[in-house]
């Protein structure tokens, strides 16, 4: 495989020629998140309440076979076979050094991913570096393994420091593999109002501190360089990936800009084209969504403006359809998808999908609810819907317990009685405070005791139920990838 890098608005190999970089992130693997996975929480707490459970050896063997049986090398040839380009491998800070013994690097999360790459190599599918998880955390929300809403690695240089080491660390050992197409720095960074304080402020005016985000990038990307000159450095947006207005212009050679273009026509409720409603707080209500509206909102997107001002390639990072709400709104949501991917083709944009595998929400391929695994959890799965803990599903119906926490948000709002405050983002902060966090936490252990009975081999098998010949693939949405993806369309013709 050739190293690539970019020329302009394109990212080009070794002999000039375009490269297409389209494919799908595996979310769920080196970094857990509870609706991919099926559990309650964050993974560290996770992590801790099995060997507390079922004792340090047994759940070392069950997050070991976990990530064994959920990406391999089956997966990447299948994903190959898509005619994709690219996997995107979101990666948790903890896989490869511990908070109690900082700089000490763990060779068992080198050698997964390794072992990775290798398949990757093998089958000629290139593979982005996804930093998903930083230490302390660069967002407030589980994706980042953030088990208390706050946000402490933009002010706390301890972190920062272990963070740019850490990629010191990744650029020394991958520096010479062209399988690699480049470090996804950090992602979904939210540098604004994150001195310990709610995900927005309170009053609804999101406050980037810009001159925290490109201190960061350029300190990381210096360092990276005087290690590695060759591969891609990929940079993200502020606020979750939306935000470009303030980053500082391209500042080095092989930078590639990354946004993450989540719309209302992916998740419903509503048809498509049609009126649409999603719930919650970045949202104005019913609005009709066709492909003139997602047009507007790709080319209106910070991401999109800055790239072109600056004439530098734009990879969509995430973006997606779900397909767990109401069965006859499956098709809209794929109609949505299948147009944002039009769009994306048609202005150049690298894209990958999120995601690839899950427990039936939004993958390519989910789990059979008739497998092992699923009707092991397939309960404590309802129990999550009923307590609103998966802080992601917003487009799922309201249950009685949502409903009374976001009636006690609006007491309480109502005895602070500041007019100043957004109630839209006091019910989300405090919902997923009391729900996503609290309560999920306090599930945990509900999730770990179905596994405390079960013998390493029955546990291997019911995680088995992750590998991909025992998992459903989503056909029209694989329809959809082989439709776009540029192998896919280069061997049509």
């Amino acid at each position: 495989m050739d190293f690539l890098r970019t020329e302009g608005k394109n990212i080009v190999d070794a002999r000039g020629s375009v490269v297409r970089l389209a494919g799908t992130c595996a979310g769920g693997w080196m970094n857990l998140e509870d609706f991919i996975n099926g559990h309650s929480g964050a993974e560290h707490t996770l992590r801790h309440q099995m060997a507390e459970v079922l004792g340090a050896a047994r759940a070392e063997f069950f997050f070991e076979r976990l990530l064994e049986h959920f990406f391999n090398e089956s997966d990447i040839a299948y994903i190959r076979s898509l005619g994709a380009t690219v996997v995107r491998l979101p990666l948790n800070y903890r896989h490869f050094e511990d908070d109690d013994k900082p700089y000490a690097y763990k060779e068992a999360g080198f050698e997964r991913l390794g072992r990775v790459l290798d398949w990757c190599d093998k089958h000629g599918l290139y593979a982005i570096l996804d930093l998903h998880a930083v230490q302390g955390w660069q967002n407030v929300h589980w994706h980042s393994d953030n088990a208390s809403g706050i946000s402490l690695f933009w002010h706390d240089a301890h972190y920062q420091d272990r963070f740019v080491a850490l990629w010191c660390e990744i650029a020394r050992r991958y520096r010479h593999r062209a399988v690699v197409a480049g470090y996804n720095l950090i992602n979904e960074p939210c540098v604004g109002n994150q001195r310990g304080d709610l995900p927005w402020n309170i009053h609804g005016n999101y406050r980037p501190e810009w001159p925290l985000l490109n201190a960061v990038y350029r300190r990381t990307v210096q360092a990276i360089r005087q290690i590695d000159a060759r591969h891609i450095i990929f940079l993200e947006g502020d606020c979750y990936s939306r935000q470009f207005a303030g980053l500082d212009a391209p500042f080095a050679e092989n930078l590639v800009y990354s946004s993450h273009n989540y719309t209302a026509a992916g998740f419903g409720p509503g048809r498509y084209p049609g009126v649409i409603d999603l719930p919650g707080p970045r949202t104005a209500g019913p609005e009709t969504w066709d492909l003139a509206r997602q047009e507007q909102a790709f080319l209106e997107h910070e991401g999109t403006v800055f790239t072109d001002r600056h004439q530098v390639p734009l990879w969509i990072g995430e973006f997606g359809s779900v397909y767990n709400g109401a069965a006859h709104e499956v098709p809209d949501r794929l109609r949505a998808m299948d147009e944002q991917l039009g769009l994306f083709e048609r202005h150049r944009a690298h894209w990958t999908t999120w995601t690839y595998k899950d427990v039936g929400v939004m993958g390519l391929v989910t789990l059979d609810p008739a497998s092992e695994y699923m009707q092991r959890v397939g309960h404590f799965i309802g129990k999550k819907l009923l307590l609103g803990t998966d802080h992601w599903m917003q487009w799922m119906p309201p249950t009685p317990i949502g409903q009374a926490v976001g009636q006690l948000a609006e007491q309480v709002c109502g005895v602070i009685d500041d007019d100043g405050i957004d109630r839209r983002y006091g019910r989300a902060c405090f919902s997923q405070s009391a729900l996503c966090f609290f309560t999920g936490a306090m599930l945990q252990r509900s999730y770990v005791s179905l596994f405390q009975a079960l013998t390493e081999n029955d546990i291997d098998r019911t995680l088995a139920s992750f590998a991909l010949p025992q998992c459903r693939v989503n056909q029209p949405l694989e329809g959809l990838i082989r439709k776009y993806a540029p192998s896919a369309r280069r061997a049509d013709r």
